[in-house]
């Protein structure tokens, strides 16, 4: 509670500087141990009406969070609900009115089950609503798991021994909390005294009376376990005689980051008897001062130091300029002489023993008289069987003369301060110095007056008054936070300390000091008035101590990694400093850096134009480390173009005491230079050369083997191109891009091609393209591109590198002709007006596909144009008798054979003319002449080969003469017969000729003499056949006898 109180107050003094009213409630959430006193507090502010304003307290339970539950009022004693009216009528739950629009709640006793949301509501005193009327906090109620333990016990010591003892402390609070322990030493009813302890903040501090003996290491305060500490005092003295005991706090920090103890506890003790090693005492005698004025009180303290004090005898007397004053024997009575015993009957003088070790003179008003040497002696006695003390030893310290001054009307006032310039948040004093000295029933008034750095006027800043009271200005009510005004109690001296020194308290300072007189009818009448020489305070802001890592460092990484950036500071002023930090980056081309990211002192991101154009924002991670020394900003998914000097620039800011944020200095860091750099190129593809020859209408697959990428996750394309026999330039043929879309390109678009092709990826990296029904027009140079694409960090595909494969030379060629027809001659008779078959029979084919053109001819003989060409092989004059095309198409008949002609396809290699109604003149050679025809894939027909068959020598016999006939069919018969025999005849006839007339000559009449019938012979008749047209057919009649 007594942490509160400042706090409340400095929310109370704000005053009412909005018109609207708000009710304000501590912070929460609050961590309190069960069975603990504890105090929220409330207040109110920008209200209108009464001063004191009325408060009514409710919680929400964690089980109904809805439901309000009433506690306590300060307008109505009926307001609690009946679980807690019993608690309010018995004081347990109670409010505090801290001011007219201030309370405090307290609960002495804290429950479980005052757990939950409270709420500090204030009845309406306004002309109209305006403003919140209500606030909530929540508390939380925790066990209270403290637990201090130590074993009780009973030591006896000699003087210079150790003493150890131990303390367990331990906790199970769930919540993050601090422990503080000390050890005391306690005598019977006194002050228990501090010996050592431990604060929360872990920081280890001596009593005064052990400060000096901690510092020589004579008392110690060890951890020796997770739980236990260990106190330990070497050396002992007597003084060191009491009870030990262990004290534990435990402590939690609050949402206003103030500590609060939750629960304190103190553990058994342990008594320690410490004897004393000798007898020996000293004394020594003390006092303030050496000089006072008249009316102003004197103490005179007569110290005893011995072992074992509470066991041994003592008398003490007093004296003055060698005059004994008083005495005090072993049972403390005072005996004092005559005049000082009349002034100790009056109240004005008084002899005690404050303790067994020291003894008071003390002098409440002093008069002129009273100057003079004071001193003290002790005597120690001893008592004897009988009761009785005698004197032993006997010491006194060395005299103490005092001097006692008139009191003087005339007075100088002086202000001076040891502290002219402060910085921030120091403490300065201020002292108004007042010679001569008066004492305290002297009523003396002193105002502290200011005049703030800037302005021209005083105005009254604090007044000691003089019935000792202390009065505020109202011009400057902030000051009253962090101020604090004492007056020595030896003089008229006052001192103005103020802590948290701030721009508001810079300027001039000085005292007014009035003297004051009381009349009989209790008016008052200034005396005399002085005012102090004019000082002036400053107040400078904290030398910097900010220092930034200045250090230097280059990093090269590949796009799509983090880039990390640290902006070290490595001293600041204060461990409450905060820093701004801003990030900058300086590219090559710009004049200087440009801002990326800035954190402010209060931790709010603000966005640099950089980040804005090159769409950071949603790469960029900021972190601050625990220790808040080191801030680190990375850039995720780096792209190339975030190369650059990145560097940091921190601004270090405190709080000034008026609460408000001042930048103190800043610095910039040294520079990180950054190289964002594409992945390697790590593109292969299959350089292989190959040679693939196939047959047309096969099926042909070229392969691309992509055998490396650049990154797993990249995507490829790959485009086909072709050198074509006859074309300067390649063509492409097809593309597939990194999406799998299929681009046919102009030679695939606008010819034949593209339907024919088929492109696939049977696996990562591998792609086939396959040519359905090649043709002679695929052949070429083959070879494919393949290009790499990888995705940037901003989601933007680049292609990252290209490569080409070896070259595929596709050969594409007709099948080899393998055509063969039958080359056999015949010989064929027939009849006159019978029909002959003419056969065309195909031995062999290139192909089953293979169409067949078929045309037969007549060849017949025909002469030379002169005699001179007559015994040379005559020409053949070819007639084409039908033509049949691979389409089954058939030529028209000529002439002479028109409707006598009968085609017939007996099978597919086999093909038949039938030749009706035979005739003489269809006498002659017949032959077939074959073309073999393929339909290349594009279905346009193609003549592969051509045969001539052998030829058929057809012969056709007349009717009436079938000799006659038959030498008409053959021509070697027909000029053996006809031609051949007459010079035969006509040499034999000449020869007979001549044998007979020379015959005759010898003879005469030698015929008729005989009476031998002669024999004629007659010329021979050259007939020629109907049916023959050449040659004419030689006929021999036989002659007749006279």
């Amino acid at each position: 509670m007594r942490t509160l109180r400042p706090q409340l107050a400095s929310l109370l003094l704000l005053g009412m500087a909005l018109a609207q009213r708000q009710v304000t409630v501590q912070e929460g959430p609050l961590y309190r141990t069960e069975g603990s006193h504890i105090t929220l507090w409330c207040k109110v502010s920008g209200y209108q009406g009464p001063a004191e304003q009325n408060f009514q307290w409710s919680i929400y339970l964690p089980s109904a969070p809805e439901r309000e539950v009433q506690i306590v009022s300060t307008v109505d004693p009926s307001f609690p609900y009946a679980i807690y009216t019993q608690r309010v009528r018995s004081r347990g739950i109670y409010v505090e009115r801290v001011q007219g629009d201030a309370v405090l709640l307290h609960i002495t006793e804290l429950q479980d089950r005052d757990a939950g949301e409270y709420e500090c509501h204030t009845p309406n005193t306004d002309e109209r609503y305006f403003g919140s009327y209500s606030a909530k906090m929540n508390l939380v109620v925790i066990p209270d798991s403290l637990r201090v333990t130590a074993v009780p016990q009973t030591l006896n010591k000699v003087e210079r021994d150790s003493l150890e003892l131990k303390c367990e402390v331990s906790k199970s609070t769930t919540q993050h909390s601090h422990v503080s322990i000390a050890w005391y030493r306690q005598r019977g009813s006194e002050a228990p005294v501090e010996v050592i302890s431990l604060s929360r903040d872990f920081v280890l501090r001596a009593g005064g009376a052990y400060a000096q003996r901690q510092a020589t290491g004579d008392v110690r305060l060890d951890k020796v376990g997770e739980t236990t500490s260990k106190l330990t005092i070497y050396n002992l003295h007597p003084s060191d005689q009491g009870e030990f005991y262990c004290e534990a706090a435990e402590w939690i920090q609050d949402p206003d980051k103030s500590w609060y103890a939750m629960t304190r506890k103190r553990s058994q003790g342990a008594i320690v008897n410490v004897q004393a090693t000798d007898k020996e005492f000293s004394v020594r005698l003390e006092t303030e001062k050496r000089t006072y004025i008249v009316g102003e009180p004197v103490e005179f303290r007569c110290t005893l130091e011995a072992q074992n004090i509470p066991d041994r005898y003592f008398s003490i007397s007093w004296a003055f300029n060698s005059s004994l004053i008083a005495s005090l024997g072993p049972n403390a009575v005072p005996v004092l002489n005559n005049e000082f015993a009349q002034r100790e009957a009056l109240g004005q003088l008084k002899v005690a023993k404050e303790s067994d070790n020291v003894f008071v003179l003390k002098i409440y008003r002093l008069r002129l008289e009273d100057s003079g040497k004071y001193n003290c002696r002790v005597t120690e006695r001893e008592k004897t069987v009988t009761g009785d003390f005698i004197d032993k030893e006997s010491k006194r310290p060395k005299n103490i003369p005092i001097t006692v001054l008139p009191l003087k009307a005339g007075f100088a006032v002086t202000a001076i301060s040891r502290t002219p310039g402060v910085t921030y948040n120091e403490s300065f004093d201020l002292q108004c110095i007042i010679k001569p000295h008066y004492p305290s029933w002297v009523p003396v008034s002193v105002t502290w007056r200011f005049q703030p750095a800037g302005s021209t006027e005083f105005h009254d800043l604090v007044t000691f008054t003089r019935d000792g009271g202390v009065q505020w200005g109202d011009r400057y009510a902030g000051f009253r936070t962090r101020t604090a005004i004492e007056k020595a109690e030896s003089s008229n001296n006052v001192r103005l300390s103020i802590s948290r020194a701030s721009d508001t308290e810079a300027g001039k300072y000085q005292c007014v000091a009035e003297l004051w007189r009381k009349n009989y009818n209790s008016s008052w009448t200034r005396l005399a008035d002085r005012t102090s020489n004019l000082l002036e305070i400053r107040v400078l802001r904290p030398v910097t101590k900010l220092q930034v890592s200045k250090s230097k460092r280059s990093i090269t990484l590949v796009e799509n990694r983090p880039i990390p950036l640290n902006c070290s500071v490595k001293s600041q002023t204060s461990p409450d400093s905060h820093f701004a930090v801003l990030w900058y980056v300086h590219k090559p081309s710009d004049a200087d850096g440009k801002l990326i990211l800035k954190t402010t002192h209060s931790s709010a991101f603000e966005y640099g134009t950089y980040a804005e154009e090159e769409g950071l924002r949603g790469r960029l991670q900021f972190e601050r480390s625990a220790s808040g020394g080191l801030f680190s900003l990375t850039v995720q998914r780096a792209e190339v173009r975030d190369s650059g000097s990145y560097y940091c620039h921190v601004e270090e800011w405190l709080l000034s005491p008026n609460h408000a944020w001042y930048k103190l200095a800043e610095e910039v860091s040294g520079r990180t230079e950054v190289t964002v750099k594409q992945p390697d190129n790590r593109l292969q593809v299959n350089q292989t050369y190959k040679n693939i020859t196939v047959l047309e209408n096969q099926w042909v697959t070229l392969e691309c083997l992509v055998s490396s990428r650049t990154s797993p996750s990249s995507q490829l394309s790959v485009e086909w191109y072709v050198w074509r026999p006859g074309h300067p330039e390649k063509e492409a043929v097809v593309r597939l891009s990194r999406q799998s879309t299929l681009h046919y390109g102009d030679l695939a678009a606008l010819g034949d091609l593209r339907s024919r092709l088929h492109l696939e990826s049977p696996s990562p990296g591998l792609y086939h393209l396959s040519i359905q029904n090649a043709t002679v027009r695929d052949s070429g140079a083959y070879d494919c591109r393949v290009e790499e694409w990888l995705l940037d960090p901003s989601d933007r595909w680049y292609k990252r590198a290209e490569d080409l494969s070896g070259l595929i030379t596709l050969t594409v060629k007709q099948p080899d002709p393998t055509l063969q027809v039958d080359t056999a001659t015949a010989n064929l008779t027939v009849q006159e007006k019978e029909s002959f078959p003419l056969d065309c029979s195909i031995l062999s084919r290139s192909s089953p596909e293979s169409h067949f053109a078929v045309t037969w001819y007549n060849l017949r003989a025909k002469e030379a144009g002169s005699r001179a060409e007559e015994d040379e092989e005559e020409e053949e004059e070819r007639e084409a008798v039908l033509s049949v095309g691979p389409d089954a198409v058939f030529s028209p008949e000529a002439g002479r054979w028109e409707g006598r002609l009968r085609f017939q396809r007996l099978s597919a290699v086999l093909f038949r003319l039938t030749v009706l109604q035979a005739g003489g003149a269809d006498t002659g050679n017949y032959s077939c002449h074959v073309e073999e025809w393929l339909a290349d894939p594009n279905g346009l027909w193609y003549r592969l080969a051509e045969e001539e068959s052998g030829t058929v020598a057809v012969h056709v016999q007349d009717a009436g003469s079938t000799l006659q006939s038959v030498i008409c069919s053959n021509d070697a018969l027909f000029y053996f017969v006809f031609f051949y025999p007459f010079p035969i005849f006509g040499i034999l006839i000449i020869t007979i000729l001549l044998v007979r007339f020379k015959s005759r000559n010898s003879g005469k009449n030698s015929e008729g003499k005989n009476g031998v019938p002669l024999l004629w012979i007659k010329e021979p008749h050259l007939n020629y056949s109907p049916t023959c047209l050449e040659p004419p057919v030689l006929s021999i009649h036989p002659g007749t006898m006279d």
